[in-house]
């Protein structure tokens, strides 16, 4: 069985979505979720510890160019989240998603198209699309 589209998902979510059709809970729903994803992240650092972060200055000014800033770029993580991060982490990102297509359905906004129009920024942005 294929992975369902961003549509198909939406309109399944609109579907399933009984109890949070108030604009307000889901957007708060939808900030809950966030935050346990980001928890669960933090929980792979310092509770499981198979990740670790060693963070500092990426070493580069507005004038650096945009090959070498790639090259120098570091994402500041070690190791490799484990069976059971992944898995926790899956699940937060599972209602991330839920709650993101609930706020699309509400407001009327297509996510596919949002994707697209996002492609398309990067594309045509690349690098200065972050900043």
């Amino acid at each position: 069985m294929s992975a369902p589209t961003l549509h198909e998902f939406q309109q399944q979510v609109s579907e399933l979505l009984l109890r949070h059709r108030s604009l307000l809970d889901v957007v708060t729903k939808y900030s809950q979720s966030n935050a346990s994803v980001n928890r669960a992240v933090a929980k792979s650092v310092t509770e499981c510890g198979c990740i670790e972060l060693n963070a500092r200055n990426q070493g580069f000014s507005e004038q650096t160019e945009q090959d070498q800033a790639r090259r120098q770029s570091i994402s500041h993580m070690n190791g490799q989240l484990c069976e059971n991060c992944r898995d926790v982490i899956h699940s937060e990102m599972g209602k991330n998603l839920f709650y993101l297509s609930a706020l699309s359905n509400l407001l009327d906004v297509d996510l596919e198209e949002v994707v697209a129009k996002e492609a398309d920024k990067c594309s045509t942005l690349g690098f200065f699309n972050l900043t």
